[in-house]
């Protein structure tokens, strides 16, 4: 399994430790770890082998290896690595979900016990937001493959996507001010980010699909 470090985790670091958040920077990240094992368990569970880990500026990201057998296993218009992928993507947020639970019923310090809470949560709503690749988009890019097949599916996931993006930066931009919260910032920086290099696979997807349609036709 490769490894690498997204070298921006240190620009991360250097902004929160001078803005005084490096506690709970390190409760982000802590707990995106043992989210990402969640996924990891699922993945395994389902005979799936784990390719890469990227530990990112804002958690990790594991990938898995693709098991050609999974495809000529047909779902509607996709295939049972759509829903094997559904799982893995639902099993990293469940994992948060499940620790807020038992952090809640648990006799500890208070003040402990509700930033265990918190960053928790924060995981836990970040990821389930359907933007592709957190785990909300993977989940909805998986449900409509299988019920709309790939091509219509990126077109609607690219569509999602942004207009989820501009919802959420505006809304993160008032909390932002309200707030006067750099961290914010930070989080939207890290969200288009993601998004531009979506939408850059998505474009030289579209020039492929177009090239192999024209050959198509001569």
């Amino acid at each position: 399994m490769r490894f690498r470090i997204d070298l921006k985790i240190f620009i991360f670091l250097i902004i929160f430790y001078f803005t005084k958040q490096i506690e709970i920077y390190v409760y982000l990240m802590l707990f995106a770890f043992i989210h990402e094992i969640g996924h990891l368990i699922a993945g395994l569970a389902l005979g799936m082998k784990p390719e890469k880990i990227e530990i990112m500026p804002f958690g990790f990201s594991l990938s898995f290896k693709t098991n050609v057998k999974d495809f000529n296993k047909k779902i509607k218009k996709g295939n049972i690595l759509g829903i094997k992928k559904i799982i893995v993507a639902f099993a990293g947020p469940f994992t948060n979900l499940i620790i807020i639970l038992i952090t809640s019923h648990i006799n500890i310090d208070i003040i402990k016990q509700l930033m265990i809470i918190y960053t928790n949560f924060l995981i836990f709503a970040f990821n389930l937001i359907p933007i592709y690749p957190l785990d909300g988009g993977r989940i909805l890019k998986e449900f409509l493959h299988i019920n709309f097949g790939i091509q219509k599916t990126e077109k609607m996931i690219f569509l999602i996507s942004n207009i989820v993006l501009w919802v959420v930066s505006i809304l993160i931009i008032i909390l932002a001010i309200y707030t006067k919260n750099l961290a914010y910032v930070l989080v939207i920086g890290y969200l288009w980010l993601l998004a531009i290099k979506e939408n850059l696979i998505y474009k030289r997807k579209q020039l492929i699909y177009k090239k192999i349609l024209e050959n198509k036709s001569i």
